[in-house]
């Protein structure tokens, strides 16, 4: 038996692996084989500096895409061990991939098919709660990648998230930079490959006593007038480094697809974490200053199947990866 595996497996993993979720659309990430071992790299040419300043959301988004790689490789028969920031000289060289002998784990290699299944839904969802074993499962994997998840439930911790939202909404509507970054990452101005092009565009809507999670697909909100009775799940990390914040990634594309598989509608909120103001608020009130939060998971149960959500586009494999 080979003890690595060979080109043919190291791409197919890698082309599943690119359907990660990431800010914008900005797949901020770059792979090198470097035979024996898979490396990952951040891309700061797709860092979006005015929307993510301290570069969390580009951590968080190399995090899921390294824990994607992980169950796609685990899909086809192999175990991997990850060296973390391997090279201290090089800070954007993330993680190393060794390939081991143990068998993969099963839970890993079970939720591959979610991957392709996945889609960033942002519409309201239904009235239907999360049963309690669920939101239990849920925080379970995410925590297995060495972070804290806090389920919030109860209408003052919930209020509070919501009051976030609207918080780091307000202060980004009149910050002209990051208007203009957004603009260019999303709609008409994006571009081939990345970005959020039109038919994808999740406008949000802050109408009175409507909730800032709920989104719009194109300009058809789905909406049935039930109230919205998601889960919300913050990912919060005991250090506030860039290896933590690609654990928190991790995290959350465990929780992701541990949703999809149940058959739950996802979709990741960044903007909390990315004001600082409202970020100190989370982290007072939902980790009561012990972690930090890094990124905040929306489940439940949708009005829509996935398959109807367009998928968003990704770059070809061959833009971020390279052979040496």
């Amino acid at each position: 038996m080979a003890s690595i595996p060979d080109m043919t497996t190291i791409r197919r993993a890698l082309d599943l692996a690119i359907h990660a979720p990431s800010i914008h659309n900005s797949q901020p990430w770059r792979w090198r084989w470097q035979e024996p071992v898979l490396h990952l790299y951040s891309d700061e040419t797709r860092w979006l500096r005015e929307t993510d300043p301290e570069q969390t959301d580009l951590m968080v988004s190399c995090g899921v895409v390294l824990h994607h790689a992980r169950v796609a490789l685990a899909s086809l028969g192999w175990a991997v061990t990850v060296d973390r920031s391997p090279d201290p000289a090089q800070p954007n060289h993330l993680a190393a991939l060794h390939f081991t002998a143990d068998a993969p784990e099963p839970k890993l290699a079970a939720r591959a098919a979610a991957i392709i299944e996945r889609r960033s839904n942002r519409a309201a969802y239904t009235s239907w709660e999360v049963p309690s074993g669920i939101i239990d499962l849920l925080t379970g994997v995410g925590a297995e990648e060495g972070v804290m998840v806090v389920h919030v439930h109860g209408a003052q911790a919930h209020r509070g998230l919501v009051d976030a939202m609207a918080a780091s909404e307000s202060v980004r509507a009149s910050d002209v930079r990051y208007q203009a970054e957004t603009a260019a990452w999303t709609g008409f101005a994006a571009a081939a490959g990345v970005g959020v092009p039109t038919r994808n565009l999740q406008a949000a809507t802050y109408e009175l006593n409507r909730s800032p999670f709920v989104r719009e697909h194109g300009t058809q909100l789905i909406d049935s007038g039930e109230d919205d009775a998601s889960a919300l799940f913050v990912i919060g990390t005991w250090h506030d480094d860039a290896p933590s914040r690609v654990r928190a990634g991790e995290a959350m594309s465990a929780v992701l697809l541990e949703a999809t598989a149940i058959g739950l509608a996802t979709c990741p909120l960044s903007l909390p974490v990315e004001v600082p103001g409202t970020r100190d608020s989370l982290r007072a009130g939902v980790f009561f200053g012990r972690a930090y939060p890094q990124v905040i998971v929306r489940a439940g149960w949708a009005h829509v199947s996935q398959e109807s959500l367009p998928p968003t586009p990704r770059l070809p494999l061959d833009a971020v990866f390279e052979v040496e």
